[in-house]
C-alpha cells in the first residue's frame, strides 16, 4: 500500500513537470515572436541636431537648417521675426567664474575689476579708471531682469539705471525709461561719454520700453531681458536697430 502511495505521488510529480516545461516552452516561444515583432517594426527617424559651437572670428557665415530661423556661431535667432516679438541677442558663452573673490584686498578689487571689465568691453587695462562705477555695476551683475524689480532678486532697466546713476553720478533719475527720456537733455553721438543714457523701442510702439547707461567703445550696462544685468554692444544689429535716442541728465 505504502509503494503505491509513493508510485501515484511520482507520476503526479511527473506529470506536473511536464506542464511546467510545456508552459515555459510556450513562453518562451511567446517573448521570442513578440522579439521578432519589435525587430521588423521600421525604425522612427529622428529630426537632425546641429550643435553649433561658439566662433573666435570674425566670419559673417550663416547656417539655416529650418524655416525662418537662421544660426550663427554662438548665436540663434528668428531670421524672419516682427519687433514686437524678436528676442534680445545671447552670446553663448561657456560658464565662467565672474564673480569676485571675497578675500581681496582694496587694490586687488580694484585689479580684478579692470581685468573682468577691460575684457567686458575690449578695451585695455589702463583705460579704466572709474572704479566706483564698476564696483556698483558687479554689485547688479547677473541680477535677472523682472519688469518692476528693484532688488537683487530681479530688477528692470529704469530702476537699474535709477539707482547706478544716483550713486556715481549724484542724479536723482524717475522711475520709467519713458520718464528717464524726458528728464533727460539730448545729445549728438560725437558727444556721447561714460554715464550718459541710451534709450531704445524695443517692443515696436512707439514709446520709450529700454534704458542703459553708456560706458564707452560703443559698450552700455544695462538689465537686459535675457541675460540680466549686463554690458552689451550698441554695434550689434539689435541694439542699431532699436536705438532711438541719447540723453545726458545734470548733476543734482
Amino acid at each position: 500500500m505504502q509503494k503505491g502511495k509513493i508510485t501515484i505521488l511520482g507520476f503526479i510529480l511527473l506529470m506536473t513537470t511536464l506542464s511546467s516545461c510545456t508552459t515555459m516552452s510556450k513562453f518562451t516561444q511567446s517573448v521570442k515572436a513578440k522579439t521578432a515583432k519589435i525587430k521588423a517594426k521600421p525604425k522612427r527617424t529622428l529630426p537632425a541636431v546641429a550643435v553649433v559651437p561658439e566662433s573666435n572670428n570674425d566670419a559673417n557665415e550663416t547656417i539655416e537648417f529650418l524655416d525662418n530661423i537662421s544660426v550663427k556661431p554662438g548665436r540663434v535667432y528668428l531670421k524672419k521675426a516682427s519687433d514686437a516679438f524678436e528676442a534680445e541677442p545671447v552670446l553663448a558663452k561657456p560658464e565662467r567664474a565672474d564673480r569676485m573673490p571675497d578675500n581681496l584686498t582694496d587694490v586687488e578689487k580694484s585689479n580684478w575689476l579692470q581685468l573682468k571689465y577691460s575684457i567686458q568691453m575690449d578695451i585695455a587695462v589702463e583705460e579704466i579708471n572709474n572704479i566706483p562705477l564698476l564696483q556698483k555695476i558687479d554689485d547688479w551683475w547677473g541680477t535677472p531682469y523682472v519688469l518692476g524689480g528693484s532688488s537683487r532678486r530681479g530688477v528692470d532697466c529704469s530702476y537699474f539705471t535709477l539707482d547706478v546713476m544716483n550713486a556715481i553720478y549724484n542724479t536723482n533719475l524717475k522711475r520709467t525709461a519713458a520718464e528717464q527720456y524726458t528728464q533727460s537733455e539730448k545729445i549728438d553721438w560725437s558727444d556721447l561719454k561714460e554715464g550718459d543714457l541710451i534709450f531704445f523701442k524695443t517692443d515696436g510702439s512707439r514709446s520709450i520700453s529700454h534704458v542703459g547707461i553708456y560706458m564707452t567703445n560703443n559698450k552700455f550696462a544695462h538689465a537686459s531681458t535675457s541675460q540680466g544685468v549686463t554690458i552689451s554692444d550698441l554695434s550689434e544689429p539689435y541694439w542699431q536697430k532699436r536705438l532711438y535716442s541719447l540723453g545726458r541728465v545734470i548733476k543734482q
